[in-house]
């Protein structure tokens, strides 16, 4: 029998605690313990009740949500999910570096039946939390990573004899902030491009772009049709799009399309996989981070059928262990590694020297 997930809502809103409460029990095995109207009254509800979840809007009077999460983090660590109106700007970003798993927007700023539409969105994010590594979520949150530059130099010998010209990189739940650590990693400009597709909804990609191009080496932004893939730049699919790749007057550029009714995920990392193992074939290097799901699954038996190299993100580091636990059950994974040693791999899978210390 599954554990039930007990859960706190904090939101000023009367309504939006009154919609978020029925939509949370109408999951099976999820209970609403208590509710709270500010950060202040929310961190007393949490101490006294213990929940498993919290879910948080971030815009409230007294307390905002960013208060109460990084007191919450430092003192009464809890999975946090935000439910707040705030649109693609860097607030939600912020409450993620500060301890949030996940994020979902409200439709609108109002009160409004709108809301009601989020409700599968929330229960898919809610149902993340019954595999959630809660040891790594709480572990990230009080001690902050060490991110570790990874400079390179080449050319450099290695033992196979095809250079990586594409790092593919798929995430979900736990992603953003993985990726905000591997980004960190590379200050100098690397002679590989990156394509990352990272589950995420329409109107956040630019700006989490505009956040790993501030911390990285790489020349970050979100692709738009006709973006040139070129060493150096990573290109992030627009949230709610695909991206696929198509080659033109002798360069390979990127293609933004809309997601067919049988992808649940998007931007979907098997279609990403899939159209960069048909151009780049053995020069590409495909990476599943964090997530849940089976999104990448197919895409790495793709990948590695034209001769790519496979790497996937290890339980030990995982928040949610679904995607990459899917990947390597396919058996074309190449190595395990953990976040924290995945630039390293990357550097050395790419026919590069590392240098170290």
């Amino acid at each position: 029998m599954k554990k039930t997930v007990r859960v706190v809502v904090v939101d000023d809103s009367a309504y939006s605690r009154r919609a978020i409460t029925r939509m949370l029990e109408a999951i099976p095995e999820v209970q609403v313990v208590g509710y709270a109207t500010n950060g202040e009254e929310g961190i007393r509800r949490v101490i006294d009740l213990a929940p498993d979840l919290v879910t948080l809007d971030l815009e409230m009077p007294r307390m905002d949500g960013f208060t109460m999460l990084r007191i919450l983090m430092a003192s009464s660590p809890v999975p946090v999910i935000v439910i707040s109106s705030t649109r693609g700007d860097e607030k939600v970003f912020k409450a993620l570096e500060l301890g949030a798993v996940d994020f979902i927007t409200k439709p609108t700023g109002v009160a409004s039946e709108d809301l009601l539409n989020i409700q599968e969105d929330l229960h898919e994010k809610v149902q993340a939390v019954f595999k959630l590594n809660i040891a790594q979520v709480l572990h990230k949150r009080l001690e902050p990573p060490r991110v570790e530059e990874v400079p390179v130099s080449q050319p450099a010998p290695r033992p196979a004899s095809t250079t990586i010209d594409v790092v593919a990189i798929g995430s979900s739940t736990g992603g953003p902030p993985a990726l905000q650590d591997i980004f960190a990693s590379f200050k100098q400009v690397p002679p590989f491009a990156m394509v990352i597709s990272q589950h995420m909804p329409g109107g956040f990609t630019r700006t989490f772009a505009d956040r790993l191009n501030r911390s990285s080496g790489f020349e970050v932004w979100e692709a738009r049709d006709g973006d040139a893939v070129v060493p150096g730049r990573a290109l992030i699919a627009p949230g709610g799009k695909n991206l696929t790749f198509v080659e033109a007057d002798g360069k390979v550029v990127a293609q933004v399309v809309d997601p067919t009714d049988k992808e649940r995920y998007v931007p979907s990392v098997d279609v990403m996989f899939a159209s960069a193992a048909r151009i780049w074939k053995n020069r590409l290097l495909a990476v599943v981070l964090t997530g849940m799901g089976n999104d990448g699954a197919e895409g790495v038996v793709q990948a590695k059928r034209a001769g790519a190299q496979v790497l996937a993100e290890s339980e030990e580091s995982c928040v949610v262990f679904g995607m990459p636990r899917e990947a390597i059950l396919t058996g074309m994974v190449d190595k395990v590694v953990t976040l924290d040693q995945m630039p390293r791999e990357i550097v050395l899978r790419c026919g590069l020297a590392p240098r170290f210390g």
